[in-house]
């Protein structure tokens, strides 16, 4: 194997050892890399495939959630054995690497929410998603197939669904392949969003009209304790969209979807969800519950039909959302 060929294998391991790669482009079988910057690799295929999208892969962006880097390490060696054939543009991109380097979430600040054109934060975490849109701005001015960006993350909690996609919120729609690829997937559960939130897959979906995603593909791990078997279906995805060609598909009824009915934020010093901290998202409460009580905001009870929380942390910032209540709804009809 030539030293461009064993630079990719170790690019993940040099990025998070902070160490810069001698070669910032060479040959791949079927392709090219090109290295624009610390944790974004850009992946060219020396032949284009019909059904190519322009695709972004991003991970890392909560610098505790190892197994979508896991994940992603498998798939750029069987790239770089030349198992699979490269066929479409591929940004792929390590988020938060401090916070990586670290094993926690983030070092300052939560890196994805700052994904907003007019952000102008001081700090490292706002610099590096400025550098992140860039990368992205310039991916998409590049290439003119069909845009995607999914965003691998896993949460710190359980999860009656473990694997779940967030749709972010934008005025363009998703396509109905999308939710059979997902469901493929073995994505369990969809959570559509009800408002801008500035997460780096709104980012895409937003400003570029992407097909794009929050997939959240399990719980929290130290590297090497996840259990990547079952996200051989993830993979295989991931894989085909690197390849060119359309992903396996599978009948969306077989996830359950899910619409925000309401926000819990945190406004006050004295806040404290009313639950315990080790609840499992999607958990359904009663009408008649108390969830929260904030100093400022008062407190929030259940009415009118029973809520389910996801993302439930009362330990955010000042202003921060603190919990996602959701209501069931239908499967999308494209």
């Amino acid at each position: 194997m030539s030293g461009a060929l064993a630079m990719l294998a170790e690019w993940l391991d040099l990025t998070l050892d902070g160490e810069l790669p001698s070669d910032t482009q060479g040959r791949l079988p079927f392709g090219r890399y090109v290295l624009h910057g610390p944790g974004i690799l850009e992946l060219a295929p020396s032949s284009l495939q019909p059904q190519a999208r322009a695709v972004i892969v991003s991970v890392g962006i909560h610098g505790n959630e190892t197994a979508p880097i896991e994940l992603l390490g498998e798939m750029l060696a069987r790239l770089e054995a030349g198992l699979l054939r490269l066929g479409a543009p591929t940004l792929i991109i390590l988020g938060n690497l401090p916070s990586i380097r670290a094993g926690q979430r983030f070092c300052e600040t939560n890196l994805n929410r700052l994904f907003r054109r007019d952000q102008d934060e001081p700090g490292d975490e706002p610099q590096r998603a400025r550098e992140l849109m860039a990368a992205v701005d310039s991916f998409y001015a590049r290439h003119s197939q069909p845009r995607l960006h999914y965003d691998l993350h896993t949460a710190i909690r359980d999860s009656r669904f473990p694997r779940f996609a967030v749709e972010p919120y934008a005025d363009n729609g998703i396509h109905a392949e999308q939710w059979r690829w997902l469901a493929a997937a073995d994505i369990q559960a969809v959570l559509h969003q009800h408002q801008h939130s500035w997460t780096f897959s709104h980012y895409s979906k937003h400003y570029y009209q992407a097909q794009a995603f929050t997939l959240e593909l399990g719980k929290v791990h130290p590297f090497g304790e996840n259990d990547l078997a079952v996200l051989r279906p993830m993979r295989q995805l991931l894989e085909a969209l690197l390849e060119g060609r359309e992903p396996p598909g599978a009948d969306p009824d077989a996830m359950k979807f899910f619409t925000v009915a309401h926000e819990l934020m945190r406004e006050s010093e004295d806040f404290r969800l009313c639950f315990p901290d080790d609840t499992p998202n999607f958990s359904e409460f009663d009408v008649g519950t108390r969830l929260a009580c904030d100093a400022k905001a008062g407190e929030f009870i259940v009415t009118e039909q029973p809520l389910a929380v996801v993302f439930p942390n009362a330990h955010v910032e000042l202003g921060a959302r603190a919990a996602l209540l959701v209501r069931a709804t239908t499967t999308p009809q494209n």
